[in-house]
């Protein structure tokens, strides 16, 4: 039984609010820096688009492999040990992407810390949800996603002060995390984790997860939940620059777009947070801002970006607010899974979201060639509307979750 004491301002909550904030930094860095970083680099800017959605894909790769191997990791080790390892491992890449001189090292660098990335999050997410009550998880996931988000915004203003120095941004990326380690310390596992190893029952065992076809249909529901938060944030706000090209918009800012549409998605994901608690339902929550992020969709493609610089950030502060629900369907995925198979699902589920953008980018290049519509933006919205009723359709069948207790094991 969990001590009374856990809520949502208790250390494991606080800490892994800080973590999420270093995770997010190191983990959208890139996309702050990449026309910086490329301009110093010498790749020509006709190549950039393709350069950069390739090292986006390797990042992305990273994270679905480290997602599976760290989630494995926190079922069979512990959630504090992929905590460790994970933070070390991406601290290390990101303070090494500061010294790059070519593509090919930065692309291997981003791909490792994509496999450092991978584990923080879900580890946290998995570790408090078992430590706190039912009543109190999703304001804990409120706090820890609104901590985190913010860490775009510090490296936007970092990238901003420094003058573009983009190198600095990946320097104090790292030293965050390594200081962050200090804190981890202190943070022990949960007691229903380690009731439940002294059992003897199968902990991490991946094939459980699709030796069972209830088991493997909920897993892949809980995954496409989460794509329409990676369409917003990997194509429309990443390559934001790109529809303001083909919208006719001008003197438009990349970052700044990134940044704003962060500072929305703090809102929205604090938002969702409450609302999950107000209405005591996972689902219905996910459902409402799926609906608010068509809406903003919809503008962003109808309105051109609103014509104008200005007016194209409102639409991305909107698309950020409707995609506020990261932590809300990780801890939803938390929360379907028994607690020897929680951490293999919890942190590889936001993983494979993550991995799933290669995919994304690969459907939108189809959808955008000349054999098809032949058209940047067409592409997008088509994608748009494949990705959103994929997620509509998944949460519309998955279980509600906010009442679930959490003490149970997979069979």
């Amino acid at each position: 039984m969990q001590p009374k004491q856990y809520g949502i301002f208790s250390l494991p909550v606080i800490v892994g609010a800080l973590g999420f904030f270093v995770d997010i930094y190191d983990l959208q860095v890139f996309a702050i820096t990449r026309i910086a970083s490329f301009r110093e680099l010498g790749v020509a800017e006709e190549a950039a688009k393709s350069v950069g959605e390739s090292i986006i894909g390797w990042q992305m790769l990273g994270l679905v492999i480290g997602g599976i191997a760290w989630g494995i990791l926190g079922d069979k080790k512990g959630r504090t040990s992929v905590l460790f390892g994970s933070i070390f491992l991406y601290s290390a890449a990101t303070i090494a992407n500061g010294f790059v001189q070519d593509i090919s090292t930065y692309t291997l660098l981003r791909f490792v810390a994509g496999l450092g990335l991978a584990g923080e999050l879900g580890a946290s997410i998995t570790l408090t949800s078992e430590m706190l009550p039912k009543e109190k998880r999703g304001l804990a996931a409120a706090l820890i996603a609104t901590s985190g988000v913010m860490g775009t915004i510090v490296a936007y203003f970092v990238q901003d002060l420094s003058g573009g120095n983009w190198r600095l941004c990946y320097f104090i990326g790292g030293g965050m995390g390594l200081a962050l380690l200090f804190l981890r310390m202190k943070v022990f596992d949960s007691g229903m984790y380690h009731g439940t190893k002294t059992q003897g029952v199968k902990m991490g065992n991946l094939l459980m997860l699709f030796g069972n076809k209830e088991r493997c249909i909920r897993y892949f529901r809980a995954i496409l939940i989460g794509v329409p938060v990676w369409y917003v944030i990997g194509i429309l706000i990443t390559f934001s620059n790109e529809f303001a090209k083909e919208f006719g918009i001008s003197n438009f800012d990349q970052p700044k777009s990134l940044m704003l549409q962060y500072v929305a998605l703090a809102f929205g994901d604090m938002a969702a947070g409450f609302l999950s608690n107000y209405i005591k339902s996972r689902k219905k929550t996910l459902l409402i801002f799926y609906c608010i992020t068509a809406i903003f969709i919809t503008l962003f493609f109808v309105t051109k970006g609103g014509g104008n610089a200005f007016n194209m950030y409102l639409l991305c502060m909107g698309l950020g607010f409707g995609a506020g629900i990261s932590v809300q369907y990780i801890t939803m995925s938390a929360e379907q899974f028994g607690t020897n198979l929680r951490a293999t699902a919890a942190i590889s589920i936001p993983n494979l979201v993550r991995g799933f953008l290669p995919l994304i980018i690969l459907l939108f290049k189809f959808l955008r060639d000349d054999s098809v519509f032949n058209n940047y933006v067409t592409g997008a919205w088509v994608t748009g509307i494949i990705v959103l009723v994929a997620g509509f359709l998944a949460v519309l069948y998955t279980k509600e979750t906010f009442h679930k207790e959490m003490d149970f094991v997979e069979h």
